[in-house]
């Protein structure tokens, strides 16, 4: 059986003369906790899509779960589970609803359903929280829930774009209680992040800028290598320079914009 559960081989979006990722390669493990840094603008989230079967690459390849992500991308999104940005819960919901229908429609059986949907209120320290609105919520009790949400039918791959953001630093810290739980269990688990600290957490980090990938290991090794005292530091020597260049250069988040006007999805 094949241990690598996302293979990436030169790929490349482009949108018009803008390339918003640039010849990546890398593979991830099964159970690896994989992290992608990069200021906005970087790509990250344009690479993820891609991965997801979301957007189609300009060039290069990817297999995800075993399928490519161009030729199979419904065989794809089965085997994952993704957590966007842009918050994709029912606000006119309560949170336990909201669950019951993202549980269905992944297709989880209705007794393990709700055997799951407990375990995350447990896990997440949320069970008040079962009749209030989604849309009542504040950010970072919305983000535990799209969480929850994405990781109810216990895919192979879950792709996490900023999944802590707008949340303290005490939950945070269950968030990845809750991530590295998962990866022990053999899901293999992508996620970027602004947060520099959160590198630690991951078995390996991928470092991006101007949609290239900088610098490719685990978090220390990185550190060591490139003398740096911490990740802020070893964050400043890679990108400095190109990032922010390029992200004024493409500001608002290009490689966003163009995504919304180039992919109905």
């Amino acid at each position: 059986m094949n241990d690598r559960n996302i293979i990436v081989r030169r790929l490349t979006r482009r949108f018009g003369s803008f390339t918003a990722v640039d010849d990546l390669s890398f593979e991830v493990g099964r159970g690896e906790v994989f992290g992608f840094l990069g200021a906005n603008g970087a790509g990250k989230t344009t690479a993820i899509r891609m991965l997801c079967g979301l957007l189609r690459p300009t060039s290069g390849e990817a297999e995800v779960a075993g399928y490519d992500v161009a030729r199979k991308p419904e065989q794809v999104k089965r085997r994952i589970g993704y957590m966007s940005q842009r918050f994709s819960l029912y606000a006119d919901l309560t949170v336990n609803e909201n669950l019951q229908l993202f549980g269905t429609i992944y297709g989880v059986r209705r007794r393990a359903l709700r055997e799951r949907i407990d375990e995350m209120y447990r896990k997440l320290a949320m069970s008040d929280l079962r009749d209030q609105l989604v849309g009542d919520l504040p950010p970072g009790w919305k983000q535990k829930i799209a969480l929850s949400a994405a990781m109810l039918h216990r895919p192979e791959v879950l792709f996490l774009d900023e999944p802590t953001g707008g949340v303290d630093p005490l939950e945070r810290r269950r968030f990845w209680e809750l991530i590295l739980d998962a990866a022990g269990e053999g899901m293999t688990v992508l996620v970027t992040t602004h947060y520099l600290d959160e590198a630690l957490y991951c078995h390996r980090t991928l470092i991006m800028a101007d949609g290239e990938m900088k610098a490719l290991d685990h978090p220390r090794s990185l550190m060591e290598a490139h003398g740096a005292r911490d990740m802020d530091e070893l964050f400043g020597r890679l990108t400095r320079g190109g990032t922010e260049e390029k992200t004024v250069a493409a500001t608002p988040s290009a490689d966003e914009e163009n995504e919304r006007k180039e992919e109905n999805v």
